[in-house]
């Protein structure tokens, strides 16, 4: 048994440090990229979205640090969405709901804003101004069921829809993103261990690992890379995160 979690462990190890490396680039915690690697080794379903979750918390918290840190945060769009994604994430990490319907759903709408961001992603336009409070309160509250339903902290969802909408510049979508992440991947968590789950033996070295990758990855990603390739790696994260949903689902 000791050999074959060294086994699964010396697979896991390194995609779940790209995964982080990859997603903590852009401000996310990279649930979905875990998953994705969590399925691809047969980890028992039940022990995936608390793991997930798990090394979320770590990776989101490294890239807010980093981001808030160069200046890459705005707390008035950042407070109106988790006051409200918050309850709403945990409430979600309550809730098992049949998958077969929404995974794909989102998987698609999740490659329809990799495409959007590929196609914009050396555009400047000028950041618009941000909506009133109500309208960030009815998506981070949206968001944050949907973060605590799939186990991952919406930043994939989030993180497009600033954009789109020109809401702030490219980084700081980023900062918003990860905190956003942290605060609704600590709620549906507790959600998802009041149900007592099983977590992973390995999950230690998946933890140092995800640690190593967000540490590189947000350093990076807040002082070092331009807009565009935000953008670009951003739209490699909706991709990953959209195969998955429509592999999985």
């Amino acid at each position: 048994k000791i050999m074959d979690l060294l086994n699964q462990s010396m697979i896991i190890v390194p995609l779940i440090f790209l995964a982080a490396l990859l997603f903590s680039s852009v401000g996310h915690g990279g649930a979905s990229g875990y998953l994705a690697v969590m399925a691809l080794m047969a980890v028992a379903p039940a022990s995936m979205r608390p793991a997930a979750l798990v090394l979320n918390v770590l990776v989101a918290s490294i890239a807010l640090y980093k981001f808030y840190k160069a200046g890459a945060f705005s707390k008035k769009l950042f407070l109106p969405l988790v006051l409200a994604s918050v309850p709403c994430a945990f409430v979600g990490g309550l809730i098992t709901l049949p998958t077969q319907i929404y995974k794909p759903i989102l998987g698609l709408v999740l490659l329809y804003g990799a495409w959007t961001l590929l196609r914009d992603a050396n555009k400047n336009a000028a950041v618009a101004e941000a909506p009133q409070t109500p309208v960030l309160l009815v998506l981070g509250g949206s968001l944050g069921l949907l973060s605590g339903l799939t186990g991952i902290g919406g930043g994939v969802f989030l993180s497009p829809i600033l954009l789109y909408f020109r809401w702030a510049e490219t980084k700081v979508v980023s900062g918003v993103a990860a905190g956003f992440i942290l605060a609704n991947s600590v709620a549906g968590l507790i959600g998802v261990l009041t149900k007592s789950p099983t977590l992973p033996q390995g999950l230690v070295y998946w933890a140092v690992a995800a640690i190593a990758g967000g540490l590189i990855g947000a350093e990076f990603g807040s002082r070092r890379f331009a807009n565009p390739t935000i953008r670009q790696l951003l739209a490699l994260v909706l991709l990953i995160a959209g195969a998955k949903m429509l592999i999985s689902g």
